[in-house]
C-alpha cells in the first residue's frame, strides 16, 4: 500500500492512525499542500478532487479518509474500528461525522485560503473564524460524550474506534491554532488516553518524514 498524504493534514492523520492500529505496512508518499503539490501531476492525475489522503492498494485507488478507514476495517477486520452492535456503530459514526463533516470542512486549508486570498479577510479575522467553529464543534462533541453510558476510556468503550481516530487530529489542529480547550475536559481526557497508545503516537504529525 501507498499512502499519499501531508503530515499536517488531519484527514491524512486519521488514516495513518487506522493503518497503525491495524499494524499495516505502507509506503509514505508526501504531498505538500502548502506548496500546492496536490494541484500538479502526478498527484492531480490520480484524483479529480486533488485532496489528501489517497491510498493505493494494489490496483485500487481510494480517497476520502472515512471511506479509506472503513475499507481497511472491512479488509483487515482486527482490531475492529467500529462496534458490532448497530446502535453502537451509529453512535460512533455520528461522533466521527461530527468532526469530519461539521468541524473539519470549515477549517480546511483551502477554505482558509479562500477567506484570505479571495474574500480579503484579515488574518486575525480568519483565525477568529477558525477558533469559533472548532471550539463550538468540540463543545458539541463534549456534550455527547459527557455522562453517556457508552463513553469509556475512549469515545465508545475501552478501545479506540473511528470516533477517536477523527477526534485526535482535530484536537491537534485546535492546539496548533491556540483554540480554547478548557471547556472540553472529556474530549481532552480521551485524547490523552489515545496518545498513550503507540499507534496514535507513531501517526502524529511530528513523527512523519515530511514534518517541518
Amino acid at each position: 500500500m501507498q499512502l499519499y498524504n501531508y503530515f499536517r493534514s488531519s484527514a491524512s492523520f486519521r488514516v495513518r492512525i487506522a493503518l497503525a492500529l491495524k499494524g499495516l505496512d505502507y509506503e509514505y508518499v508526501p504531498v505538500h499542500l502548502v506548496r500546492n503539490e496536490q494541484l500538479a501531476p502526478p498527484f492531480s492525475d490520480m484524483t479529480p478532487a486533488r485532496l489528501v489522503p489517497l491510498l493505493k492498494d494494489g490496483d485500487a485507488t481510494l480517497v476520502q479518509s472515512l471511506a479509506i478507514i472503513e475499507y481497511l476495517d472491512e479488509t483487515h477486520p482486527e482490531p475492529p474500528l467500529l462496534p458490532a452492535d448497530p446502535l453502537a456503530r451509529a453512535r460512533v459514526r455520528a461522533l466521527a461525522l461530527d468532526v469530519a463533516c461539521e468541524i473539519h470542512p470549515l477549517n480546511n486549508l483551502r477554505v482558509l485560503r479562500y477567506l484570505t486570498r479571495e474574500l480579503k479577510v484579515e488574518e486575525s479575522a480568519k483565525d477568529a473564524w477558525y477558533r469559533h467553529w472548532v471550539e463550538d464543534g468540540l463543545a458539541a462533541v463534549e456534550a455527547q460524550l459527557t455522562n453517556h453510558a457508552a463513553t469509556g476510556r475512549f469515545c465508545h468503550g475501552e478501545r479506540p474506534t473511528v470516533a477517536d481516530i477523527c477526534l485526535v487530529p482535530q484536537v491537534f489542529n485546535a492546539q496548533r491554532m491556540n483554540c480554547r480547550l478548557d471547556h472540553v475536559p472529556t474530549v481532552m481526557r480521551i485524547v490523552e488516553a489515545c496518545m498513550a497508545l503507540d499507534a496514535f503516537a507513531r501517526a502524529q504529525p511530528s513523527a512523519c518524514p515530511d514534518a517541518a
